[in-house]
């Protein structure tokens, strides 16, 4: 129980530590008016609460990657724990603040117009097609993963039988609606009560296995086994575990979703909150489901067992209902289902206006919104079809390397403004190492080199983008008004 507890304290400190000393090296403005009031239009830039703002942002971050991922992390013993704090403190939530941000910066620009700004226009073409490439296999994972978790609990604790395609098509449906619709009419009136169960599931659960005689909060495991790789397969830590705990540590579809509340949020001030904040938020989600993993089964044989037999969903629907019991199992199991259902949706939204700006079309028109949306449902059905294993390993590598194209973002944006960059470059640098070495090692969607000559590529590589950055960036001296001859002042603020 206690190192649990010292990593969730770890998580809240760094978010009140270091979380504001990114905000100083950032310089937030509380007088100049955020594009909520700027641009406002009852669609996309609509003024929100701070409180509905965190909650929303919360959970469109927060899809079956910090429940899914930390699962499989857990399988590599109780060092996917010490990643999940590491990354969410110094690279996650950083990579979160300067995407939101950056987006307030830039009139709630979506994170490839940011990228070509700071980048040049290769790289702002590139995450065009690779934001969309990832949004589109997000949206896939999330109809998928909750439909096919929905499906499981009514066929076995009801007498009802339903299909797998049903409840396909009526995620679909949701997510279309959800997609069109002015930004505070379903997401903003509703995620906050799913914010709400998303709570009460992971306080219950974590507190179920905390009181429970039978299971002990990492009972079996030892402070060296926070830096061992205890996988029951010998599967090598290095990069893989940093592949697959994404969105609980450090996640590019987060640089996605960031933008869709940096459009509602009303001063500068709140950005540390809204974004910093939820990263960490989603840390402590993912810890509490590693934690669970690590000890609801009682070794990592058995929760290998678990996974082989049904997935990562099967853990959850195993311990939910261990835990809780039929009703508070059925309450836990929908809060883990609502998650990828609210990223799901603002996944093909975010799509959606990253097309409008690619197209220069604006969306305060119906028409224009399906026109912009249709598409996306139509190839995110077909992809439906492909073996959810294969599109979850091409997320998890999209994911991550979209996360790097932000990073590198975020440190040409400090550059510019001769601010301390190595708190973006850093993290940069790392992952940036993992993407590389993980693509030329891996066999499967890569090129199946040796560990060793993928780590120095990868390491080679880095050193080579790190140095281009810099030299291309460093000592421009912008300014945030450049195109201005000065920021607004807010008339009104939250």
């Amino acid at each position: 129980m206690i190192w649990f507890l010292t990593c969730v304290a770890a998580l809240l400190g760094g978010y009140f530590i270091y979380g504001a000393f990114v905000e100083k090296v950032f310089g937030i403005n509380e007088q100049r008016k955020t594009p909520a009031y700027t641009k406002t239009d009852g669609v996309d830039f609509v003024p929100m609460s701070t409180p509905k703002v965190y909650l929303v942002q919360l959970l469109n971050i927060a899809g079956v990657g910090p429940i899914f991922g930390p699962i499989m992390g857990a399988l590599y013993g109780p060092a996917a724990m010490l990643w999940i704090v590491v990354g969410c403190v110094f690279a996650g939530a950083v990579h979160d603040y300067f995407s939101g941000m950056l987006s307030v910066r830039n009139d709630g620009a979506s994170v490839p117009t940011i990228t070509g700004r700071y980048l040049g226009n290769g790289a702002k073409h590139f995450m065009n097609i690779f934001a969309i490439v990832l949004l589109l296999l997000v949206g896939v994972v999330f109809v998928s993963a909750p439909a096919g978790m929905i499906t499981n609990l009514i066929n076995d604790q009801t007498s009802l039988t339903v299909s797998m395609t049903s409840m396909v098509v009526i995620i679909f449906a949701y997510y279309i609606i959800a997609t069109i619709v002015p930004v505070d009419k379903i997401i903003g009136r509703f995620y906050p009560f799913f914010g709400a169960l998303l709570i009460f599931m992971s306080v219950g659960l974590i507190t179920a296995i905390g009181v429970s005689d039978e299971h002990t909060i990492m009972g079996g495991f030892e402070v060296k086994d926070m830096f061992s790789n205890l996988n029951p397969n010998d599967m090598p830590l290095w990069p893989a575990l940093f592949i697959t705990i994404a969105c609980g540590a450090i996640s590019g579809f987060h640089a996605t979703q960031s933008p869709l509340m940096a459009r509602c949020m009303e001063n500068e001030k709140n950005g540390r909150f809204v974004f910093y904040g939820a990263m960490i938020g989603e840390g402590i989600i993912a810890l509490i489901w590693c934690a669970i993993a690590l000890s609801f089964f009682g070794s990592l044989e058995s929760l290998q067992d678990a996974v082989a037999n049904g997935g990562p969903g099967n853990v959850v629907y195993g311990a939910s209902f261990g835990l809780l019991g039929v009703f508070g199992g059925i309450i836990a199991f929908l809060g883990v289902v609502i998650l990828p259902i609210t990223s799901g949706d603002t996944a093909f939204r975010s799509s959606r206006l990253i097309l409008a700006e690619y197209f220069n079309m604006e969306q305060k028109t119906l028409r224009n919104r399906l026109l912009m949306a249709l598409p996306l449902f139509v190839i995110g059905g077909i992809l439906t079809q492909v073996d959810f294993g294969i599109i979850w390993r091409y997320f998890g590598f999209a994911n991550q390397t979209t996360a790097v194209m932000m990073l590198w973002t975020a440190s040409a944006y400090l550059l510019r403004h001769n601010k301390l960059h190595w708190i973006a470059t850093v993290p940069a640098m790392f992952m940036t190492t993992v993407c590389v070495t993980f693509i030329l090692n891996n066999a499967a969607l890569g090129f199946g080199l040796p560990m060793n000559i993928s780590t120095i590529a990868g390491i080679l590589f880095t050193l080579f983008v790190t140095g281009y950055v810099i030299k291309k960036s460093k000592g421009k001296g912008e300014t945030d008004y450049a195109d201005e001859e000065k920021p607004e002042v807010v008339t009104k603020t939250a």
